[in-house]
């Protein structure tokens, strides 16, 4: 009996802890099958943003993609889009891809009732529509985190849930150099990478990131609309 009751606590502790990466991890496919990367046989990289638009760094990260021919995917905040109107039109003139990541971008967004995380995707995919003209399909979930009730919502609203592969950890403090030597040693054709638009050194960083892909061969110049 011993025996049995350590076993059922060891399969109940496994299933637990598969469970909660599953939810941390959005590549795990556990509750949603998330994009995460591109054509594999393509020297090809997706660069994607999140948690702006900022009125005081986006520009700039637009800037340094203009400068370089690259394109990116900007996940939105929509309590932040009304206000930065300019900004949004800029990212969408300059060829790039847009998506929903949610209105109010809630530690608490997880949590929400079926119907209450609906409602506040829809609030963020009207404001979109309103400023742009235009019906977006991608969605990243607030902090990556994804479990039925995400999975519920995306599927109800048509939504295609956009991950990554490569997370450049660039809210932890990193410096624009370690965020480049983190990608190096992950990167792969057809990778999908995590910046944060927000961030006031998401330009540096971007960059010198894009003069490292440059010496590598890769290419930027595709955004995930490109890979649905």
């Amino acid at each position: 009996m011993m025996l049995l009751a350590v076993m059922s606590w060891i399969v109940l502790a496994a299933a637990l802890a598969w469970l909660a990466y599953g939810s941390a991890c959005i590549s795990s496919g556990v509750y949603v099958k998330a994009l995460c990367r591109g054509n594999a046989g393509e020297k090809r990289v997706y660069l994607t943003f999140d948690d702006g638009p900022s009125p005081e760094n986006t520009g700039k990260v637009l800037d340094v993609l203009e400068k370089f021919g690259a394109k990116g995917t900007f996940f939105c905040i929509g309590s932040r889009l009304e206000g930065n109107r300019k900004t949004v039109e800029r990212i969408i003139a300059g060829g790039h891809a847009i998506g929903n990541h949610s209105w109010s971008h809630s530690p608490w967004f997880p949590l929400f009732r079926s119907g209450k995380m609906q409602d506040d995707l829809l609030r963020c995919s009207s404001s979109l529509k309103r400023i742009t003209g235009l019906d977006t399909v991608l969605f990243r979930p607030p902090f990556g985190v994804t479990n039925p009730t995400v999975a519920e919502a995306a599927e109800n609203l048509g939504f295609i849930v956009a991950g990554w592969n490569i997370r450049t950890y660039d809210t932890t403090g990193k410096s624009a150099e370690e965020i480049v030597s983190s990608v190096a040693r992950r990167l792969r054709p057809g990778s999908v990478i995590l910046m944060h638009d927000r961030l006031p050194g998401c330009a540096d960083a971007l960059e010198k990131l894009l003069l490292y892909l440059q010496s590598e061969g890769y290419a930027a110049d595709r955004t995930m609309n490109d890979i649905l």
